[in-house]
């Protein structure tokens, strides 16, 4: 009888590290986040100091000049620095799956590092590249000028990419299409691998060309990985925090013009020490994360039934 106590419980048992670890640290801070974002609470003071508030914090949020603006920055750089991931992602997929065999998974790794790579690092890197003075972006243009007809186009002074509030969210943007484009190509080109090859061979039996492959097989056949990777695009760019805040150096550059959600609820918590209002700030970007999220699923399902 006790060993068949002792074996119910093993399992139990063996799985009580990773539950104690989920609760403490998953479980509880999300229950206290969301308890805190009714509360008026100074960390400094202690447990002692906190006050409910109802719903005061997220009636300042509605008020915050701030946290629109930095939901407009998060969105704008989500969508711009995203679905161009896509549009790049999958014809490359497709090209190194058709057309490279033995070098393919020395390339897949090329794509693959800046994914992997330390973000101090790039962002080290894209400082450098976008310098007023000496960048090479900036050096670039300034060659591109003297070409015939192009003098017209080009602007005719250095850019400042990070000083001048507009030029502060493409350059962020260029860094995180940079670092997430060739995660996204890794993903469908596993799911091209995926595709059999008989369906192939059947579409050039009945005189298919490559595009219309493409078109009328790969894609297709691409839509659940296309749905998988489009969801994490929007809930990574809707959490963008890493590439904004060390290249701004923390502060959102100038105008906040590169300030995120994300960055806006560090500041606010750590900064301006209000954890209830960041609490408050994580519940909204949270809902808005979760009606993205529900749109693109709906929009998914919709061209899958058409």
């Amino acid at each position: 009888m006790k060993t068949v106590i002792s074996l119910r419980w093993a399992p139990y048992f063996f799985l009580s590290p990773f539950l104690v670890l989920f609760l403490v640290f998953g479980i509880f801070p999300l229950l206290f986040s969301l308890v805190l974002a009714f509360q008026s609470w100074d960390p400094v003071k202690g447990m002692d100091s906190m006050q409910f508030i109802g719903l005061e914090n997220f009636n300042f949020l509605i008020q915050d000049e701030w946290f629109w603006k930095s939901l407009y920055n998060t969105l704008w750089l989500a969508f711009v620095s995203g679905i161009p991931q896509h549009l790049v992602a999958i014809p490359l997929a497709a090209y190194i799956h058709r057309s490279l065999n033995r070098t393919r998974n020395l390339v897949v790794g090329i794509y693959f590092i800046p994914y992997i790579t330390s973000t101090v690092a790039m962002a080290i890197l894209f400082s450098a590249l976008f310098s007023t003075d000496y960048g090479v972006v900036n050096s670039m243009i300034a060659w591109l000028r003297q070409m015939p007809g192009l003098g017209l186009i080009l602007p005719s002074t250095a850019i400042d990419w990070l000083g001048e509030p507009s030029n502060i969210k493409p350059a962020i943007s260029l860094m995180v299409f940079w670092r997430y484009v060739g995660f996204n190509t890794v993903l469908y080109l596993a799911a091209m691998q995926a595709i059999p090859k008989e369906t192939y061979e059947a579409a050039r039996l009945d005189g298919a060309s490559t595009i219309q492959q493409f078109f009328y097989i790969t894609l297709p056949l691409l839509k659940p990985m296309m749905f998988f990777s489009v969801t994490l695009s929007v809930i990574g760019g809707l959490q963008l925090f890493e590439e904004p805040f060390v290249l701004t150096g923390g502060r959102g550059g100038s105008d906040q013009a590169g300030m995120t959600t994300a960055m806006y609820m560090y500041r606010t918590a750590f900064e301006f020490n209000d954890f209830g209002t960041a609490s408050a700030i994580s519940w909204a970007l949270f809902f808005v994360v979760a009606i993205l999220t529900w749109v693109t699923h709906r929009l998914f399902s919709t061209s899958g039934r058409s």
